[in-house]
């Protein structure tokens, strides 16, 4: 036990293993929280056009969550399927386990699976973006009438977003 305890106290007092553990750490909880304004924010400013009643009877009456209920109108669109809410799920518990017990993961470490999680976030923050740009902002955009669109060369802004965030927070070499 008392050799357990020195190699987390090593670890929480060596600055590059401290600092690799906070920036992950913090690059972790700011996906997730792109992923919820994607999942919420997108479907809120989309109802905006029209009366606050319409979003609550047709999206926050299906959960009493609204991200919850955002997913469920997501799934309704066909946008995402169960897996996706699963794989959500996932990456909000491993989000909570890290900023909830962060303390001691700055010298235990973060949940080995966390990476995993975080690619299953960036992957579903791609398919929700990438199916309005291609279900609502392209059709209602003239500039884009008969046009033919490659979806594999879209990429959205939270992506982009996401990308400088790890490159500034990470270096040139992410």
């Amino acid at each position: 036990m008392e050799k357990k305890v020195d190699e987390a106290w090593e670890r929480f007092l060596n600055p590059v293993i401290l600092r690799t553990n906070l920036i992950t750490a913090s690059i972790y909880i700011a996906a997730f929280e792109i992923l919820n304004e994607s999942i919420v924010g997108r479907i809120r400013d989309f109802f905006s056009l029209s009366s606050d009643k319409t979003y609550q009877e047709d999206v926050l009456s299906k959960n009493r969550s609204p991200v919850y209920a955002s997913l469920q109108w997501l799934k309704e669109m066909d946008a995402i399927g169960d897996s996706d809410i699963l794989l959500y799920d996932q990456a909000k518990n491993c989000r909570n386990a890290i900023a909830h017990e962060l303390n001691r993961m700055l010298s235990d470490g973060l949940p080995t699976d966390w990476p995993n999680h975080f690619g299953d976030m960036v992957s579903l923050l791609d398919k929700i973006e990438k199916w309005w740009i291609l279900n609502v902002d392209i059709p209602t955009n003239p500039d884009f009438a008969g046009k033919t669109i490659d979806e594999s060369e879209i990429v959205p802004g939270p992506i982009l977003g996401l990308r400088m965030l790890l490159n500034t927070a990470l270096g040139s070499e992410a």
